[in-house]
């Protein structure tokens, strides 16, 4: 049978070496313009969690890249195995939480229809042609059109400038002072707040507030409770308990030995 590779977030990783960060540093990210990310879409609004996922951070950090233009197969999946995995014992990066505890939103609404005097909204179409009136009264094919697979209207929710928001950052990888984030390439402010050491802990009963990966916890952690925020590409935790090894960062605690995407490929025929 032909091997699969696949991403196992609770069995062990072959052939993999834990990570063995010596200090991190608390970062604070100040949104310079709005950002935005299409974490849900219901009916035509798309909306922005009040968090930053660590593999957009990880892609804007400058530490690994992805490319511009997919085609053929590639174009159908992402990359996440091949950009993150081989960073997993070079550095890492936590999802951002807000700074203050909230987030304050922008809502706004966007037309990307066509200005020309007439148009008619087809499947996946928009047709802009006098020409093709009586056609689409007639419910015939038009002539003219061009093609339109994206939104065409809706309403848009983005975390608004002047949030702030925290993470931690492992690992001796350089941070630029400015980064372009989200969907729309949006400016934020990259400021270190702190450099602490990194303190492991013995395995027992812990509290972390900040924002997890699911997809980068250890394998064999035991989730005690938590809350769950839903979002692409991994679901985000925050007031987790959990039972297990844990790092001490200042006053922060997190589970030990966390890593991008789990830090290998199991493979399973």
């Amino acid at each position: 049978m032909s091997q699969v590779k696949q991403l196992s977030l609770f069995d062990t990783a072959e052939a993999f070496q834990l990570p063995s960060f010596k200090q991190a540093r608390l970062i604070e990210l100040w949104c310079a313009e709005p950002v935005f990310f299409a974490s849900r879409e219901l009916s035509d609004c798309y909306y922005t969690e009040g968090a930053i996922g660590n593999y957009a951070l990880a892609y804007s950090f400058g530490w690994t890249h992805s490319s511009y233009r997919l085609i053929g197969q590639a174009a159908g999946r992402p990359t996440y195995l091949e950009d993150l995995v081989p960073l997993a014992r070079e550095c890492y990066v936590l999802p951002a939480w807000p700074a203050e505890g909230k987030v304050t939103f922008r809502f706004e609404r966007f037309n990307a229809l066509s200005d020309a005097y007439w148009y008619a909204m087809t499947n996946n179409r928009v047709a802009t042609a006098r020409e093709d009136v009586p056609l689409w009264r007639q419910g015939k094919k038009l002539n003219t059109f061009r093609p339109s697979n994206f939104p065409q209207t809706g309403r848009l929710r983005s975390i608004d400038r002047g949030n702030r928001f925290h993470t931690l950052v492992f690992g001796e990888r350089e941070v630029p002072d400015y980064i372009r984030l989200g969907k729309f390439a949006s400016k934020v402010r990259v400021e270190i707040l702190a450099e602490m050491p990194l303190i492991s802990l013995p395995p027992g009963e812990y509290d972390s507030r900040t924002y997890l990966s699911t997809a980068d916890l250890p394998p064999g952690l035991n989730l005690l409770s938590f809350d769950l925020i839903s979002m692409p590409p991994a679901s985000l935790l925050k007031n987790l308990h959990f039972q297990g090894a844990a790092w001490q960062v200042g006053e922060f605690i997190v589970p030990a030995n966390l890593c991008f995407c789990g830090g290998g490929i199991q493979n399973e025929s």
